[in-house]
Order: C-alpha cells, then structure tokens, then sequence
C-alpha cells in the first residue's frame, strides 16, 4: 500500500506558525475551500491528535514556545465571546471575595434551563477553536514544567474568563480539566482560587449535566484543596452542598468515584461548615450506603469520609442515626482482624469512634454494636498505646451507665486503667471546641459567648428550682470550664445522666457552683485525670472488691500516688481511702495482700520493682498537699483495722482462718498483724488458733506472691512488736566476748623458744605441727581429754599425742581453751571475714572438733565468735544464710534475732529471711521453731528446745 502523502499539519512548524498568526491577527481567516476548515482548525487538531500525543511531544511544544501563542489565543477567544449574564455569571473574577459565614451557602447560579437562556452558546468556529486549544492546554498541563510555564506566563487568569464567560459543557469539562491539572502545583493552586474560580465552580456543578464534564469540576475542586485554608476557602464559598446532592442523586460509578475523593479531600480536617454543607446536602445516608460499595476506593473514600465528619459534634448524632456508627466499628473490626491493616490505616478510625462516644445517642449504637469489646481490644492491644489515652478519655462518656459500665468491668478495665495512670503512652492532640459533645448544642448569640449550652443549663436549673436566679450561677460553673461530667461529692451516688460538652483532655481545675474560682482550691487534670475518674466511678459500687481491690489495681494506683513526676491527684488516695473504708473490700484486702502491699510502698517505702534489688529512682519531689507519707499509708491501714476490729470483720477474718482454702489462710494470717491491735483478736487468730505456725510453715512452700517473704518478714516482726511491745531482744547471748579488751591468755607462756612454763606434753597435728600443752590442764577441760590422758589409753604414757583431722588453726582454739583461756581472743582466728563461706571453713572445724572433744564452753564461744562478725555490724543480711547453714541450734538463734531484729532495715531483714529459707531447704523445722521463739520472745538455744502457741 503506498504511503499516505504528508500534509502541512505533520510539521510542528507549520503548526505553531499558524497559531502565532492566530493569536497575533485574530480569530478570523479564509476557510480552505478543499477541506471546509481554516488553516487555524486544521494546526490545532494536528497538535492535539499529533504533536502533543507523541512521546515527548509536550516537551517539544514548550520549548519551541507554544505555550505562549496558544494563551494568546485563549485570550482572544476569551474576549470574542458572550458577555456573561448577571444572573448567572456572579462576579467578575478579579473582585471574587470568599464568603465569611459558616453556614450554608445559597444555590451559586440558576438552574440549568435559566443558565442556557442568559447565557447563549458561542458560535461553532469559536466554540470548536476553544474546545481545540483547551484541550492542548490540558494536555499540555500534565507535565511540571508546562504548568510552572502556564503559571509565569499568566495563563490562568485567561482560562478563569472563559469558565465565567462560555457555558457550554464542552468548554467547561476542557476549562476545568486545565484549572485542575494546573491545581496540582501548590503557587498555582493559591493563584486559582485569588482568581475567583472556586465559585465558578461551584456554579458549574450545579448547572451542567454532562457527566465528562461534571468529574472534571469535581476533580478541580479537589485538586484545589491542597491545604487546610484552601479547604476552608471552598467550604466557605459553599463547594461541599453541591458535591454531596450530586452524590445523593445516585450518579454514574465514575462520576461517584470523583465525588467521594473530592469530598475525601475537602473533609480532612474536617471544619464545620463542610460538616453543615454535607449534612444538608444530604450526603450522610449515601455516604453509608457507599460504605459497602463493591469497589475498594469507593468505599474506603466513604469510610474515611465518615471518620473525618466525626470531628464535628454538631454532625455526629445526624451520622450516628444514618448508620455511621456501626459502619465504622465494623471496618475498625475488619482493620484489626488477622488480614487488616497496619495501624497507621486504623489510626482514623479510631478517632472516630473514640469522637462518637461523646453523644448519647451514639453511645448507645456503639454499646449494642459491641464497641465497648472493641475499645477494650484497643486498650490491651500494646501496638496501639499511642491510642491509649484517646480510649480512655472515650470510656468516660459511659460513667453513668450502669449496664456499660458493668460490663467493661466484666472486660477487665479497671487493671488496664491502673496500668494507664503511670504509663509511658504519649498523648495524642487535644480536639478543638468543635468536637465537643452535641448532647449541649452550641447556642449562637450576638452576646458575650459562653461555653456550651451553659444559658439553656442555667435557664433549666431556674426553672427546675435548683437555683432562684442567674446570679446564684457563677459562669466560671460552664461545661466549658471542667471536665465532663463533672463530678459530685465522691462519697455519694452519681445521680446526673448526661456528660458535658467538652474535651476531656482540656480542662485543668474543677470548679463547684455558687463559689468564687479564688476559693477554689485547684485539682490537676493531667492525661491521667479520665482514669482516674473511672477508678473512682468504680469505687463508689457497693462492693468494688473484685475489679479494684487486687493486686494490679492497687500497684497502678500506688505507682501513681508515688511516682507520679507532678503532683499527683487527690482522686487517687480518695480513691484507696474509700476502699479501705468499705467492708465489703475486707476480704479481698486479705486475700491479696492489699494491706501489706499498702505498709511496703507507703510506710516502708519498698515497692514492687525495689525487690529484692534496689531500683534507682529519679528523685522525686514529695507533695505536701496530698501528704504522700507514712503517715498517710497509716491512715489507710488504720482503716482497715476499724473494718478488722468490727463484728463483721471479726467474722470474716475467724472465718479466713479456720474455712478458707490455704492460700486464703496464709494470706490472713500474715495480714492480721498489720490490721489487728486488739490483743484478744490477734492472741486468738495467731496464737491459740495456729495462725502464726501456719505463716511459719508457709514460708518454706512455692511463694504465693512476688512480695510473700518481704510480707512475711515484717508481718513477724510487727507480730514481735505487739507480743513483747517494750522488751528489745539481745541480738547476742549473754557470754562476754569483748572483741576490744580480751582477758589475759593463759596458753602463752608454753608457746615460743623459751617458754615460761615448760610444756610436759605435745600435741601432734596432721600437718606436722607440735603444739606444747600441759597434761594436767588439759585432762581437767573436758570428759574426752581426761579419759585420753589420764586413763588407760596408751596416749597417757606419751608425750608426742596425735590429733587426727585437725588443721593449725581449727586446733589453736582447743589448745588456748584446754589451758583455761576464755575470751582471749584465740577463737577469732578460725572464722572467716563476712561474705566468705563458712561452710567448709576452719570455723565449722573447730566447731566439729569442740563438739568431739566435749567442750562445750568452746563450742559456745566459738559461736558468738561466728555471730559477732558475720551478725554484727559489719555483716549483712547474705551472712545470715552461711550462718544458718552451720545447723548449730545457737547460731539458728542468732539469726532469727538478726532477722527480726526491732531495728532493722525492713528490706534487709526480708533478704535475711530470704537467705533463711534457701538454707534450710525443706528441713524447715529449726527455721519455724527458731522464728516461733523470737516472736514470742522466748530464748532458745539448746538442742531440742522448742516453743508452743
């Protein structure tokens, strides 16, 4: 086939020099006779089908300069059509001012029908001309460098004209498609709107039916939403109403998929007259049904459209009632299944319907929806503690509901809420008024604003009797100005049903009607304040036991009273106080060791991640004004006592003790001394009825709590405290052994080369070494030497006598007590210093061998020999087990004493204890018995003593 003949047209030259002569001369020219077109016609179709269309071809035409002759042309093109109509034009471009309500703007234009009348097509050669070049210029448009070409060249100001001037649809999709690609650069997208062509717009979304033409309006008004002034200035100017009627009038799919995204982009950041305009538009209802639309970016577009709405109270219950509240918790479920999402695609989501728990009604939608299941996912989720705040803040808004409130306590909130007051989540942005709650719409009044719905509020009090004029109503009372719902006196019944209007992340102080702000003392509201006002929601149920008093719950609230890096709430401590005011917490008091855990971290000051290693803790400045002190932890336990020491509570301990099951019996047993001070109730659980031999016995079995042998250890000693309230056991016997002033040596004088006294007899050591003693001296120290020496044996006849097992300094000892020494000082000399072993040591052998020689008297002094340095000042509480070890009933003694010393250190006396129940392993029967006698304050210390209780 032969090839087609070129034409004029296939030269890009031939082309721009008709459009250069076009754009200098004129619209006009002599019509080719051959093709019925102008030359001008005939160049333009070559460019838009040709030269543009071709790999690049748009590169081409701008650098030989196109883009300037063809702006020319528009603009005569602009300038030879019809007048624009008063009616339906609006204002000229250059004196287009945004509009400054909020509310809902009026129809921009007339209906189409009046639009045709006022506004008469152009002629065919202009519109075709026009429809030619503005499709260049949109194609042209695709590219960066041709729209920063456009934008120098002031090409838009030409194409804002043509959309005011020509409303044919064909011209307008073409003008539209050019404004929106040029909208895509962020200098040119603030030149669009400073040119007045938002209202144009508008105006064309409302007068054109062609659908080509209304998606490219659509997708210009998005494109001009780049920032968040610019998607106010369209709200404002009223772009938002008309999108959401086309949206409602069910259009193509296509056409639906450009209105969700722009309405997408105009409702990030949503303002409030973009929620009005799309409510009254009717868009919340399709906007619902879209949210099940088979395609994936429509109806993702929907959803996010109606999490972005959710940051206008005013929106929210119209939302809620059209179904927005289960579509959202359904697509939040979806994202946090096995196959949804991360969770930077839940994170609106989330807000959303952490925002709908502020109204009633949406409230409720979302209790039967199973959002409060869902909440609570959220808040044990450890991926989503940035969110966690949020959570809590939302839980709020159900502090009057009953049935919500039982069962997010049925969920496990209260654990969660006490892990939330001190932990490391960060806070989220504060919402704006405008996400206030709904329940108190806001009222609009010419006079001086006040927060909320404070005039309908007082006019109600007035009425209702509550007050007998607005002066009795101090202003600074409004919602506005505390912390929804605001609370009543704590020991009393919630008794109001609604919640206040604003963030619950905003207000810092509380307020009461009737008193002046000076007379207000202040009460911080930090991120930890809705926590805390549903920790204390809770403490107010008749039995608040099993959510609050266990042990997770009273260790986040304890943490934060403590540790709490500003001054912490006073809710807190009303809080605790409360519960240990409450009788029907007793029991599980008891049961979890709330009260010994209330004496560790408040008195003692040991907390749960102190033990057994100290923790380095910032310091911390300690608040006078809530009196974290000693003296405040025995407040909350003499509270406890008055509950103990009552009928009931009588009954209810007895009961513990004889019925419970053995964890309960331990653990009651154990608290008694730190709430019971009546002799006759403390003797008769822990004496008579064997409470203390069950403690006792507990000690060595599997711990049933983290903190059970530091409990332990200061529930005996206080036990000591109440049974001997005046008596200060002696930590060592009454032997003298003064370590500083030994009593003469009578073993000397045989020692050296020229001794004073001549030795008649030598003991002969495994070593090699020779000893000298006297046979007389020794054969009187004890029953083993005396018969050795002065009996039959043949050692009696011999002056170099064998002591077999015995090393030089196990042996001195012996020696310097065969001679009569007595506390000369020789029976240090086998012990090792503190935090060396003494099992294995020459110490144990001296002790064996005092024993197998029958010396008593050596045996004891050696022992406060072993008790003096590694139960003496210079010893801790690790030496406490190597002494026990020894099994020497004396030393066993000693170290129960050391324990339970009055003085001591309440966390070194737990590691002694601790180190005592390593040591004696499973034999636990010296350790009971040696412990048993120093509470009661009996001495013990032969073989085979024991104490009865």
């Amino acid at each position: 086939m032969a090839a087609a003949k070129p034409t004029l047209t296939d030269s890009l030259s031939f082309c721009l020099a008709q459009l250069t002569a076009a754009a200098g001369e004129g619209l006009g020219g002599g019509k080719d006779t051959a093709t019925n077109e102008t030359p001008l016609g005939r160049a333009l179709l070559a460019l838009r089908t040709r030269h543009v269309k071709a790999a690049g071809g748009i590169e081409r035409f701008r650098a030989r300069g196109g883009l300037r002759p063809l702006l020319a042309l528009l603009r005569r093109a602009a300038a030879a059509g019809p007048a624009p109509s008063q009616a339906g034009a609006g204002s000229a471009p250059s004196s287009v001012e945004p509009a400054t309500s909020a509310g809902p703007a009026p129809s921009p234009g007339p209906t189409p029908s009046a639009a045709a009348a006022s506004a008469p097509s152009p002629p065919a050669r202009l519109r075709k001309t026009l429809d030619l070049a503005l499709s260049i210029l949109a194609n042209c448009c695709t590219e960066g460098a041709c729209r920063a070409e456009v934008r120098r060249l002031g090409g838009i100001l030409p194409l804002v004209t043509i959309l005011q001037c020509v409303k044919t649809d064909s011209i307008q999709n073409r003008t539209a498609r050019a404004l929106g690609n040029l909208a895509m650069e962020p200098e040119s997208c603030g030149d669009i709107h400073s040119a007045g062509a938002v209202p144009l717009l508008v105006e064309s979304l409302t007068a054109c039916q062609d659908s080509q033409c209304l998606q490219s309006v659509v997708r210009a008004l998005r494109n001009l939403a780049d920032s968040p002034q610019h998607r106010l200035a369209l709200a404002q100017q009223g772009a938002v109403r008309p999108l959401a009627e086309l949206l409602a009038a069910a259009p193509d799919p296509a056409l639906t998929l450009a209105l969700v995204r722009a309405l997408l982009e105009l409702s990030r950041g949503c303002s409030r007259a973009c929620a009005e305009q799309l409510s009254l538009g009717g868009g919340l209802g399709p906007l619902v049904s879209l949210a099940s639309h088979p395609k994936k970016a429509v109806r993702e577009a929907a959803i996010l459209i109606l999490a972005n709405l959710c940051a206008q109270g005013l929106v929210r219950p119209a939302l809620g009632n059209a179904g927005g509240v289960e579509v959202l918790l359904g697509e939040l479920r979806r994202r946090r299944g096995p196959n949804g999402a991360g969770p930077a695609s839940q994170q609106p989501l989330v807000r959303a319907v952490c925002l709908l728990c502020r109204e009633a009604i949406n409230r409720a939608r979302l209790r039967d929806a199973g959002g409060l299941e869902l909440l609570m996912g959220l808040l044990r989720d450890p991926r989503a503690s940035a969110w966690h705040p949020r959570v809590v803040a939302a839980l709020v808004g159900f502090l009057y509901d009953t049935g919500a409130l039982g069962r997010l306590q049925a969920l496990g909130l209260v654990p969660l809420l006490a892990g939330q007051l001190c932990g490391d989540a960060g806070d989220e942005e504060e919402e704006g008024r405008e996400a206030a709650s709904w329940d108190f719409p806001e009222e609009r009044t010419p006079e001086r604003a006040e927060a909320g719905s404070f005039r309908s509020l007082r006019s109600w009090l007035i009425s209702e009797g509550y007050a007998a004029g607005p002066g009795d109503i101090s202003p600074d009372w409004s919602p506005e100005r505390c912390p929804p719902p605001p609370p009543p006196p704590e020991p009393a019944e919630p008794t109001s049903p609604t919640l206040g209007p604003t963030s619950l992340r905003t207000p810092r102080t509380l307020r009461t009607p009737g008193r002046s702000p000076a007379a207000t003392s202040e009460e911080p509201w930090g991120r930890e304040g809705p926590a805390l006002l549903l920790l204390s929601r809770f403490s107010q149920a008749p039995d608040p036991s099993g959510a609050l008093v266990t042990g997770s719950a009273l260790c986040g609230l304890l943490a934060y009273v403590t540790g709490s890096p500003g001054p912490p709430s006073p809710r807190a401590l009303r809080i605790l106080a409360r519960l240990t005011c409450n009788p029907a917490c007793l029991e599980a008091f008891v049961r979890s060791y709330g009260a010994a855990l209330l004496r560790a971290w408040l008195v003692l000051g040991v907390a749960p991640d102190d033990w057994p290693t100290l923790r380095a803790r910032p310091a911390r400045r300690q608040h006078r004004e809530l009196g974290v002190s000693p003296i405040r932890g025995e407040m909350l336990l003499q509270n406890l006592t008055v509950q103990a020491e009552s009928p009931f509570g009588v009954g209810a301990l007895t009961h513990l003790l004889l019925s419970g099951s053995p964890e309960d019996r331990v653990a009651c047993a154990l608290t008694l001394p730190f709430i019971c001070r009546k002799p006759s109730l403390w003797r008769r659980l822990l004496l008579d009825q064997g409470g203390l031999r069950l403690l006792l016995s507990a000690l060595t079995r599997p711990a049933p709590h983290p903190l059970f042998l530091f409990f332990a250890a200061d529930s005996l000693s206080c036990l000591q405290g109440l049974v001997s309230p005046t008596a200060i056991p002696a930590l060592l016997s009454p032997v003298p052994l003064d370590l500083d002033s030994p009593s003469p040596c009578l073993y000397e004088p045989l020692l050296g080369p020229a001794p004073i006294l001549a030795p008649d007899l030598h003991f002969l050591l495994d070593s090699g070494l020779r000893l000298p003693a006297r046979r007389a001296a020794s054969a009187t120290a004890s029953p083993f030497f005396r018969a050795l020496l002065a009996g039959s044996f043949a050692e009696a006849q011999m002056d170099l006598v064998p002591l077999r097992g015995l090393s030089p300094s196990a042996a001195r000892p012996i020696l310097h007590h065969l001679h009569g020494c007595r506390g000369c000082g020789a029976a240090l000399g086998p012990i090792p210093p503190p935090g060396q072993p003494l099992l294995g040591s020459e110490a144990e052998e001296a002790l064996e061998a005092a024993g197998r020689f029958l010396l008593p008297g050596l045996e004891e002094e050696l022992e406060e020999a072993v008790s003096r340095i590694h139960l003496g000042p210079h010893g801790g509480p690790e030496s406490v087990g190597e002494v026990f070890r020894l099994g020497r009933p004396r030393l066993v003694a000693h170290c129960a004493r050391w324990t339970l010393g009055p003085g001591q250190c309440p966390r070194k006396r737990a590691l002694a204890l601790v180190g005592l129940v390593e040591a004696a392993g499973e034999e636990a029967g010296p350790l009971t018995e040696a412990l048993l006698a120093v509470v009661m304050g009996v001495e013990m210390g032969g073989k085979g003593s024991s104490v009865d209780c």
